[in-house]
Order: structure tokens, then C-alpha cells, then sequence
């Protein structure tokens, strides 16, 4: 009766310890990518020009260029992104410079998830490419999310998370960081690596987004985890959503015999886990879907409170199939030229978002 009895507490306490082990989601669910494939510019579906000077007259850090919406400063060729940065004499917004370059806003944000971008990074001391992320909430002119009306919060209050930056001047030295109000500007939140060739040779940068943490890496090899004691908004702007921004800027000390150099980019992808996507959910009141699976037609009902949010559809792989804005509460989508398969339909508002899976019928391919 004894022994039972030990048996019964031993077993209620590792069922116990067991509840309280915390397993963090599997990022390996594709919910948005760009892989370039279309020769030409910028897929404008997917990403935005960042090209307002905000202080009127420059960017900031001291930067010297301008950020142009250009196909001299990118484009797509082969496969691959070219974010080009040139020396050459260019006047926009009523002031002239000598350097241009681009900058990319996506038209995509999320909350927590894997972000990996393959890419080879540009040649020159005073060259300072990034791969990075703000919040969707950032009150900032001239950047996508402030123009479509959702920036509330200045830097760094929103957040800001850098998955790579580099400097020319350190050529083989890549570093990640983050900025938040508890430390920004020269942040101390920050680690990087060294890696061999970060100028002729593609390395995939990456950042695992979690709810308590974010461990950055290259190749899979892990140079930064960020994973504050207290999470407050003084230390932890990240429970809402950000987008990516990828851009080459360049700074004061540029090289005098700099011409051009560009960040080539072969793909950028977004991961989550299938909870935090709810792929499976398809039964909240205030959005129906039907009939599901689809063949040739798909009907989508919402409340009327979801009159004027944005409807985005994505294939399987993540690439937009539709988007749309939603102006009355009865909505059909032409699906008959959809090839067989998984759907995710996207609504968006100031407020929230929500994905639901649709199933395209094999009759009809």
C-alpha cells in the first residue's frame, strides 16, 4: 500500500513538472517568402520603396544617399534580388547627392516566426548593408505601415530588431542587435560572428522570433541570443507585429574609390508554426468560407466590421495569390484557375489579423 501509494505521488509530481515544461513552437511552416523568380522590378505586391528623406534633407546615422525606387537600384535578374548602391549625381525631393541605393519595406508583418534571407553582401569600406525588422506600429512618414495608417509609436518604442548588419570597414564581420527603449542607439543588446567570405559567397541570416526570446545566427550557427530577465515594454516592444526592411546604406567614411556594389539577395522566408498561423481554424463567427474544399468558385461572408480590412490570399509556398480590400460583407473569389492544393486567405485590420486555410478540389486542374 506503501510502495502504491510513493508510486502515486512520484507520478502526479512528473505529471506536474511535465505541464510546467514550456516547448517552444517549430517554426517550419513557409507563411510568406519572395524567391525572386521574375526577371525585372521589384514585386510591388510584396514590397514597398522606402524613399522620403524624414529629416527633409537626409536619412539617418549621417547616411549620404538616396534611396530611390529606381530599376537602376534594384531588381530582379536570374533569380536574384540586387540591391544596388552607385556613385553618380542624383537630385530627388529638392536635394542632391552623390550616392543612390535602395530600400525595401515588406508588405508583410507578423508576430513571432523564423526569418531567413539568403544573401551576399556588398564590397567597400563605408558600405552598411542590413537585414532587419520595426514595428508594424511605427510612426515614421514616408515608410509603408505609416502611409496605410497603422504608426502610433516613434523609435524605438516600436521595436527595432537587426537580423544582419554589416560595415566595410570590417569586412568579414557580421553582428545582430536589438533596440528598444530600454537601449538604443549604441545598444548593448548585440553579438555577432565572423564569417569567411561575406562578400563572394552566400550565408543564410537568420532570426528565430519567439515569445520570450531571439536567438540570431548565420549558416545555422547561433552568435546571439536575446532573452531579457524582465519583459516590459522598456525591454520587450516584440508581442506585436514587424516587417522586414532590407536596404544598403552608405556612410561619410565611403571609400573615395567606391563605384558600386550591390546586397544580392537569392530568397527571403518567413516561418511560423501551424498554431500561430491557425491553419486549421476555419469556424470563427465573424468570417465563413464556402464551400471548402472550393472548385471554380469561393464564397467568403464577414461581419460588417470587417468591411474595409485587407483580404490577402498565399499559395502554399507563401506567394501572394490575391489581395484585395473588402467593401461589403458577400465576397466571391474566382478560384478555377487555382492549381489543386493548400490556400491560406489572410484579413487584415488596424487591429488584428487572422489566416484560414482553403482547400482547392483536384477536379478541374
Amino acid at each position: 500500500m506503501k510502495s502504491l501509494l510513493l508510486f502515486s505521488i512520484s507520478f502526479f509530481l512528473s505529471i506536474s513538472l511535465i505541464a510546467q515544461i514550456k516547448v517552444d513552437p517549430i517554426y517550419d511552416f513557409l507563411v510568406w517568402s519572395d524567391e525572386f523568380e521574375t526577371d525585372g522590378a521589384i514585386n510591388s505586391d510584396k514590397w514597398f520603396h522606402q524613399t522620403q528623406l524624414p529629416n527633409g534633407d537626409s536619412w539617418y546615422n549621417g547616411e549620404v544617399q538616396h534611396y530611390t525606387d529606381r530599376i537602376e537600384n534594384s531588381y530582379v535578374e536570374n533569380g536574384i534580388m540586387f540591391m544596388l548602391a552607385k556613385k553618380e549625381t542624383f537630385t530627388d525631393q529638392g536635394v542632391e547627392k552623390n550616392y543612390t541605393s535602395a530600400r525595401l519595406n515588406s508588405k508583410f508583418a507578423f508576430t513571432y516566426g523564423r526569418v531567413e534571407v539568403r544573401a551576399k553582401l556588398p564590397y567597400g569600406v563605408g558600405t552598411w548593408p542590413a537585414i532587419w525588422m520595426l514595428g508594424k506600429n511605427i510612426e515614421e512618414e514616408g515608410s509603408y505601415w505609416d502611409i496605410e495608417g497603422y504608426g502610433n509609436t516613434p523609435w524605438p518604442a516600436c521595436g527595432e530588431i537587426d537580423i544582419m548588419e554589416h560595415w566595410g570597414q570590417n569586412q568579414n564581420f557580421v553582428q545582430s542587435a536589438l533596440h528598444t527603449p530600454s537601449s538604443y542607439g549604441n545598444t548593448v543588446n548585440l553579438g555577432g560572428q565572423v564569417i569567411d567570405n561575406a562578400s563572394n559567397a552566400y550565408h543564410i541570416y537568420s532570426v528565430d522570433w519567439y515569445e520570450d526570446r531571439m536567438v540570431f545566427g548565420v549558416d545555422d550557427v547561433v552568435h546571439y541570443v536575446y532573452q531579457p530577465e524582465v519583459q516590459n515594454a522598456e525591454t520587450w516592444p516584440f508581442d506585436e507585429e514587424q516587417f522586414i526592411l532590407l536596404n544598403v546604406a552608405i556612410l561619410p567614411n565611403i571609400s573615395t574609390t567606391f563605384t558600386q556594389s550591390s546586397m544580392d539577395i537569392d530568397y527571403v522566408r518567413v516561418y511560423q508554426d501551424t498554431s500561430t498561423v491557425s491553419i486549421d481554424n476555419l469556424t470563427q463567427p465573424n468570417i465563413n468560407i464556402f464551400p471548402n474544399p472550393v472548385i471554380d468558385v469561393c464564397n467568403i461572408q464577414i461581419t460588417n466590421e470587417l468591411v474595409g480590412s485587407y483580404i490577402s490570399i498565399y499559395n502554399i509556398q507563401g506567394q501572394l495569390i490575391d489581395s484585395f480590400q473588402a467593401t461589403e460583407t458577400n465576397i466571391q473569389i474566382n478560384t478555377s484557375s487555382w492549381k489543386s492544393g493548400i490556400y491560406l486567405l489572410k484579413y487584415e485590420t488596424k487591429f488584428s489579423f487572422k489566416t484560414y486555410k482553403i482547400i482547392k478540389n483536384k477536379f478541374n486542374d
